[in-house]
């Protein structure tokens, strides 16, 4: 039988090694057709197709190339004739420290170099790994010294080079014969990222949608046929979320896109490579001139009263209906807004995340805090009309130092957040109720100047 050794070049040098038959190729993928199929919460279905050449009765089949952040528990294999016995996980990863770690009370020889290049070798048995390798040479223990070799006989057992699941199989006839190895990984997920270019004066926008793929499995997939589901089944945590720019509904309208259940389907047209720690960007939408406005927004807290102005938050609004908008539904993702400066070249003016958003919808994203229009709140007076009644009389002062008039949204909330009786006894003009809690004036503020505006509030407290 042919004899390999492994080779280590001791810390902090790195390792080189003489590979043995045991261990698989790093170059050559044990896959041969998977199919992945991609969803929104840090989670994906592999569905890997192999060959193997099983006898009749019970052995075990490696296979490596398995997604080392794998979910053991649902791996499940398929095939005519087979049952699965057992299963295992290998995921203690072949590294030069892990090496020396499993060689603890094991020989191992040294090669080292002197000055004039001669290589003498020696038998030593490895004592301790820790912060520096202690070994035993005869009668002396030294620890070893950076640029010494160390040739280990063999590869440790249940140490491997790449993450590789190892299953027990029953079979009832002997030969060749497809299988599908199924299991649900984290480290594979995607989002969606877009690129818009706005056009203030024209009240339009030009859209492109990408695909951001990542994978941090430690495996690379190749030649894989994508799927991705903008969805997240399973999840039962739910985040926190602030209040709405006002502007946001959610539409009525199918997109024209292959459906998973509940959720939209984007398949990737060709077979791609997903490579460990690799970024990979698909385009998937790309719109020109869309309809779109800017609107300014500020919602002001009950009793609101900053020392100083504040910016009103500026708003990016826009649909995703057929006529009149995006014609698509808009998978979850960051929107990074663009407009071009004086000299025609685009810059950016700011991002929003967007939830899963279906076509029909209408949609208020803020981009950035205006440097010209701003507002100062100032409680007035606060009167006690009675146990638990309180007449409240806001102030608000808006400032507009950009050249052209703008109408600034001033919401007030709190309104209804703990008290049901809540009203609005008088205010220097008219407001909307856009919901229980909150009511919002659209104030017009001209050019280089400022507007007023008052508001007298009945309360619980």
């Amino acid at each position: 039988m042919r004899w390999m050794a492994l080779v280590l070049l001791a810390a902090p040098v790195a390792a080189q090694a003489q590979v043995a038959p045991s261990v698989p190729d790093p170059d050559q993928s044990a896959q041969r057709d998977v199919s992945l199929t991609i969803y929104n919460n840090d989670l994906a279905l592999v569905q890997d197709k192999r060959v193997l050449d099983l006898t009749t009765g019970r052995t075990r089949q490696e296979f490596p190339d398995v997604s080392a952040a794998i979910r053991a528990e649902t791996v499940t294999l398929s095939g005519s004739g087979i049952g699965v016995v057992e299963q295992n996980f290998d995921y203690d990863l072949l590294t030069p420290e892990k090496l020396m770690d499993k060689a603890i009370g094991q020989t191992v020889t040294l090669v080292r170099r002197d000055e004039t290049g001669k290589e003498t070798r020696e038998t030593a048995r490895v004592l301790a790994n820790n912060n520096g390798t202690v070994v035993q040479i005869g009668s002396r223990i030294e620890v070893l010294a950076p640029g010494t070799r160390v040739i280990f006989p063999s590869l440790p057992p249940n140490l491997r080079a790449r993450p590789t699941l190892s299953v027990t199989i029953d079979s009832t006839t002997a030969g060749p014969r497809p299988v599908t190895l199924n299991y649900l990984t984290t480290g594979l997920a995607w989002r969606a990222d877009y690129v818009v270019l706005f056009d203030e004066n024209a009240g339009k926008m030009d859209v492109q949608g990408w695909v951001t793929l990542g994978n941090t499995t430690g495996t690379s997939f190749t030649n894989a046929n994508l799927m991705l589901v903008a969805g997240s089944p399973g999840t039962t945590q739910r985040a926190y979320r602030a209040p709405a720019i006002p502007g946001n509904s959610q539409g009525t309208e199918s997109a024209d896109r292959e459906r998973l259940g509940d959720y939209y389907v984007y398949p990737l047209a060709r077979r791609t490579d997903v490579a460990n720690a690799q970024q990979k960007q698909v385009s998937f939408l790309d719109i020109a001139a869309a309809p779109a406005s800017k609107a300014y927004f500020y919602r002001n807290d009950w009793l609101g009263a900053p020392e100083e102005a504040v910016s009103f938050s500026t708003v990016l609004r826009f649909s995703t209906s057929r006529n009149g908008g995006l014609g698509d539904a808009l998978p979850a993702g960051i929107v990074r807004v663009y407009m071009r400066d004086a000299r025609g070249v685009p810059q950016f003016i700011g991002e929003s995340r967007i939830g899963h958003t279906p076509m029909g919808s209408n949609v208020a994203i803020k981009t950035g805090e205006a440097f010209d229009v701003r507002i100062q709140p100032t409680v007035e007076k606060r009167e006690r009309l009675s146990d638990g009644k309180w007449r409240t009389t806001m102030r608000y002062r808006l400032t507009n130092a950009r050249k052209a008039p703008v109408v600034a949204e001033l919401a007030q909330a709190g309104l209804d957040s703990m008290w049901q009786d809540t009203r609005i006894e008088s205010e220097s003009q008219p407001s909307a109720r856009v919901s229980a809690d909150e009511a919002l004036w659209k104030v017009t503020v001209p050019a280089n100047g400022e507007a007023i505006v008052t508001a007298v509030f009945i309360t619980r407290y």
